[in-house]
């Protein structure tokens, strides 16, 4: 899986690279300064395509005695250190467009800028349709913050293209304006990364997800209740810590059956590939001890 959730990445870092050259370059070269910021965005995700890649690397390492859970996380860490990258080039475009707009030294770009993003815009988002249902199958953190960054940066081509159009209409300010709304997108891209990644590396776990879990667990024949249940994420694996209930009469062979079912039934409904489980004895009200 996590060859494939590469490609996937290869394919935004090639794609983002090709995009960042050009837009920089006519950029410049049509007087838009639009279109250079979404270039520099492209830029950041040149730079946090490949620090994904490195992550996912390191995540494929097996075992050893430093790592006895593996090197997944590396792939979450390698998310979060993306978003950094995005941040710091998203408020330096924020204030490049900010300080053009306050001089009024902005000039009316050449209108053929504003078709180049809107093409820019097409490919970026085939490019998500692509990540997004890469990520979908791998279940990989990496690719989906890489796919997420791919669908603002179609947003942020398509807003390049609204602000270069109508600075043709005697409003040059509109250009820088967009600028800024690039760098404001950024941003709350970078935010969003940060946010979900930090939860993840300090095993934080969302309930509904354990909620579900517990439901398929509780219909398991033989488990009395779920006493307890937690879960986290080690890198795109997730991983649970249950207690259950059961009848106090069992056997410790009829009470490990129970637990071989509830490890299977978890891996086949949710894909839950490490279910870690403590039996007790049932301790309800009327039950037998």
């Amino acid at each position: 899986m996590s060859n494939r959730a590469e490609t996937g990445v290869w394919v935004s870092l090639i794609t983002y690279l090709l995009l960042s050259i050009t837009k920089v370059g006519l950029g410049n070269g049509l007087s838009s300064q639009a279109l250079t910021a979404d270039g520099l965005n492209n830029v950041t995700d040149v730079l946090a395509a490949g620090g994904v890649l490195i992550g996912l690397w390191i995540a494929r390492k097996p075992r050893d005695e430093d790592h006895p859970y593996g090197h997944s996380r590396a792939e979450s860490i390698s998310a979060l250190i993306a978003s950094f990258i995005m941040a710091t080039i998203g408020l330096e475009v924020l204030k490049s467009g900010i300080q053009t707009a306050w001089k009024g030294e902005a000039v009316p770009p050449d209108l053929s800028a504003a078709w180049f993003a809107l093409g820019c815009a097409g490919v970026m988002l085939a490019v998500f349709g692509y990540t997004r249902h890469l990520a979908h199958r791998t279940r990989s953190n990496a690719l989906k913050a890489v796919s997420k960054d791919n669908l603002s940066d179609a947003l942020v081509s398509i807003g390049a293209a609204a602000g270069i159009i109508g600075s043709q209409w005697g409003m040059p300010w509109l250009d820088p304006t967009a600028a800024v709304i690039v760098g404001l997108i950024i941003l709350k891209t970078a935010w969003g990364i940060f946010k979900e990644m930090s939860h993840l590396l300090t095993d934080g776990f969302h309930e509904g997800d354990l909620s579900r879990y517990r439901d398929t667990m509780e219909k398991v024949k033989g488990v009395k209740s779920v006493v307890d249940l937690k879960g986290r994420m080690q890198g795109n694996e997730v991983i649970l810590d249950a207690v259950i209930e059961v009848d106090g009469k069992l056997s410790v062979e009829e009470s490990h059956r129970i637990t071989e079912i509830l490890e299977s039934e978890m891996a086949r409904r949710h894909q839950v590939r490490q279910t870690h489980i403590h039996v007790e004895p049932d301790r309800s009200p009327g039950s037998d001890r």
